[in-house]
């Protein structure tokens, strides 16, 4: 599967003229209270919920554990200093401990969050993106997440974290790691064009226009593409516009509308790409409700 990313500020937006930025998400929170949840060697997991609205934005922050992010319902993403990651109900992001990171609500989502103690989860130094199980999905629900402060819905919460612990890491160092990420440049005009594309990636806006509106030429951000992402602008834009595709198709959307969508003027044009970037069909990635048993 190709690569795919998304910035830190990006949000569902509304379409925009070509060539014009896209607004900042309408609500901006702090983080969802994690000191509230800190994980230790009496509770080794922890986990919390929360209800968001779409267009809400979970500001920068950071936390000196380890945390699975999923949701139940919703598209979310996370992102980084480096990148983010687009996370359907099918997956849950990794994110090592002390990496700053915020959270962009696509739809309205119910967001969990599992936070381990640092001695039992995994040493990885990098966020991943993972296929979630029956097994693993069934693990994460079961955990209480009372906050601090107030007595836990299941008086055997603590028991019942210290057990089902080492089951829940084993299944997450067994679950497929998906290569969901799109890089971000450091060069700030060059993010800001990245970032703006991605926020409505449907604008069919040219290169020279985008690098028009950071005061650039399009040989100059041609090149800085090349530098700093070790790729064309055409080969990152069809990465971005595979990541916003990817779970718009999982969520059974039409083809039609998530061409529509990606700013593809025909259903041809974008099932073509489609194609050439996975050696599948766009309704291969389709999300199947499974007949009912008779």
């Amino acid at each position: 599967m190709p690569s795919a990313a998304f910035p830190p500020s990006e949000n569902a937006a509304p379409a925009k003229p070509r060539g014009g930025a896209a607004s900042a998400p309408a609500n901006s929170v702090g983080p969802l209270t994690p000191h509230l949840y800190a994980p230790d060697a009496v509770r080794p997991l922890r986990a919390k919920e929360h209800f968001l609205s779409a267009d809400t934005l979970v500001e920068l922050h950071e936390h000196p554990w380890p945390q699975l992010t999923f949701s139940t319902r919703g598209v979310i993403r996370l992102s980084t200093q480096d990148g983010s990651y687009i996370v359907p109900p099918s997956r849950a992001l990794w994110v090592p401990a002390n990496m700053p990171h915020s959270i962009t609500l696509i739809e309205d989502a119910e967001l969990r969050t599992v936070y381990l103690h640092a001695w039992l989860a995994p040493t990885w130094e990098k966020c991943e993106v993972l296929e979630i199980s029956p097994l693993l999905r069934a693990l994460m629900l079961a955990l209480d997440t009372t906050p601090d402060g107030l007595p836990p819905a299941d008086p055997q919460a603590p028991q019942r974290e210290r057990m089902i612990a080492p089951l829940l890491v084993d299944e997450v160092e067994r679950a497929t790691q998906i290569r969901i990420d799109v890089p971000l440049p450091t060069d700030k005009r060059l993010r800001q064009l990245c970032e703006t594309l991605l926020r409505n990636p449907a604008d069919r806006a040219t290169l020279a226009e985008r690098a028009a509106t950071i005061g650039a030429s399009e040989r100059t951000v041609a090149r800085l593409f090349r530098d700093q992402l070790g790729m064309s602008w055409q080969q990152w834009r069809q990465q971005a516009v595979m990541a916003h595709a990817l779970p718009l198709l999982a969520r059974g959307m039409a083809v039609s509308q998530v061409a529509a969508a990606s700013g593809y003027a025909t259903d041809s044009a974008f099932c073509a790409m489609f194609k050439a970037a996975t050696g599948r069909s766009p309704t291969s990635f389709q999300h199947r409700k499974r007949p009912a048993a008779t």
